[in-house]
């Protein structure tokens, strides 16, 4: 095959080496990459890294989401343009080395777009040079950084598992090692690039982003409002190609433990033990008791106004004989006020509670006609008890939270809006939502005057009203039977 390039080609090989080293998103076409909507977002805040306008960039994600690709080795390639030392670090020496193999790799592939040339010597992964000196040091976290000075500092995946990351000894250890190893290693006016999926409040990045102006980059894997990318809540992330990322997620999401889909997955990890509710009250249960012996109850708290941060919520619960709490069911969301009365009139419907709690105020001056009449059109039939508005939230919750301590409150086969729940509760009253609080607050006041379900009595044994006596004899003597 004839490998010279017509002028034509030639040109236009010219012209792809020219946008490749002056675009990251040229870059990674390049290189046979498709950056999808999350990619192109992170890669608009890499560019700022390189250029100055994003000193400290803190990078959170789920697992999958191809956040290393594209920061720890596209952009560590494209950037060694600027013949500045990269410091990369990863949980382990065995993965920093793997990302610095590959950039080491695309740097001698793309040498000639890049302007830049390895060292003859480079042998290592872990540590190597290009023919100006310019260096790419490798080490895990933990290691001593001895005799290197980088510009940039690259942090990826710093946290290696959920038992490190529960580990405040391992957790005070990493922050240690940034302090005094990694940080001081770098030169004045360096910059930082800190990706990771999040696992503990405490863990690197919690502690990191108390000390410096970080531009945070946070994309959980299902959108909650005001999402970067402009997403509606629940969408998954990824989900604008083939490559099938954001229906993984909705998978994923039915059987994730609750702590783990807030922490890895939405970018909020719950605090260990909570302040106001404490999470050993919350219970999971395999199955119900029978709905025959339970007395069912709804609560609503309602956000008149859509999309300006407050969620309604409707939360349906059931009490069994003994006194314990289960939640049947659970809806939250940001709409307009007709759609939370058509899931208010579902709720209803499907699961005939005895009474509904609501607070007095406004919806019951504005919205309460309309939900009235719209309930009386879908024949969803329930007593609604209204309470008064109180200011203190924590005060309207603290007779759901003597109950929760007492008896716990339970769930079943750990429902998709659990993760939620339980990070709203362990964060409350600090956390930035508080709805369902307030809905399980209004149920605490509803118990208040309600009744323990009951258990059905004993079968009696049949009685006989017709027996009427008589006598027969017997051997000559008469009995009466």
């Amino acid at each position: 095959m004839n490998s010279q390039l017509s002028p034509a080609e030639a040109a236009q090989a010219l012209l792809q080496r020219r946008a490749a080293r002056r675009s990251l998103t040229d870059f990674a076409l390049l290189n046979g990459f498709q950056p999808a909507a999350h990619h192109r977002l992170l890669i608009e805040k890499l560019e700022g890294v390189a250029n100055g306008s994003i000193p400290l960039l803190a990078v959170f994600m789920p697992p999958g989401s191809a956040k290393s690709t594209y920061t720890s080795i596209l952009f560590a390639t494209w950037v060694m343009q600027q013949r500045r030392n990269i410091l990369a670090a990863s949980h382990t020496t065995e993965l920093a080395e793997k990302w610095g193999r590959r950039v080491r790799n695309l740097v001698a592939e793309h040498s000639r777009t890049l302007g830049i040339d390895l060292s003859a010597d480079s042998q290592a992964a872990h540590r190597w040079s290009l023919a100006d000196g310019t260096e790419y040091y490798a080490a895990g976290v933990g290691t001593g950084i001895a005799g290197f000075r980088g510009f940039y500092g690259v942090i990826d995946d710093p946290v290696r598992s959920r038992q490190d990351a529960d580990s405040e000894l391992i957790r005070d250890r990493t922050w240690d090692w940034y302090i005094n190893d990694f940080r001081p290693r770098l030169v004045p006016g360096a910059r930082q690039i800190l990706v990771q999926t999040r696992w503990h409040e405490s863990d690197l990045a919690g502690r990191a982003l108390q000390h410096g102006d970080w531009d945070v980059l946070s994309l959980p894997a299902l959108a909650e409002e005001s999402d970067p990318l402009g997403r509606s809540p629940g969408e998954p992330l990824w989900a604008d190609d083939a490559y099938g990322y954001g229906a993984q997620l909705l998978a994923l999401k039915q059987d994730t433990p609750a702590r783990t889909w807030s922490a890895l997955y939405q970018q909020r990890p719950a605090p260990e033990e909570g302040d106001y509710f404490k999470r050993d009250w919350l219970k999971t249960a395999t199955s119900l008791p029978p709905l025959t012996e339970m007395r069912v109850y709804g609560a609503s708290d309602y956000a008149v106004t859509m999309d300006v941060g407050d969620y309604t919520v409707h939360i349906v619960i059931v009490r069994d004989p003994d006194g314990r709490m289960y939640i049947l069911d659970l809806w939250r969301g940001q709409t307009d006020s007709a759609a939370w009365i058509e899931s208010w009139c579902d709720l209803v419907l499907k699961w005939k509670p005895l009474v509904w709690a609501e607070e007095t105020g406004q919806i019951k001056a504005s919205v309460g006609p309309f939900l009235e009449r719209r309930a009386q059109e879908r024949k969803a039939y329930c007593a609604r008890e209204a309470f008064p508005s109180r200011h203190d939230k924590a005060i309207r919750a603290q007779s759901i939270r003597g109950r929760m301590a007492m008896m716990g409150l339970y769930v079943v086969d750990n429902p998709p809006w659990f993760a939620e729940l339980r990070s709203e509760l362990l964060h409350f009253p600090a956390g930035k939502h508080d709805d369902q609080v307030d809905a399980l607050g209004l149920i605490g006041q509803l118990l208040d005057m309600a009744v323990y379900g009951v258990r059905p009595k004993p079968a009696e044994k049949p009685k006989f009203t017709d027996y009427k006596p008589r006598q027969i004899r017997d051997s000559g003597n008469m009995m009466t039977l």
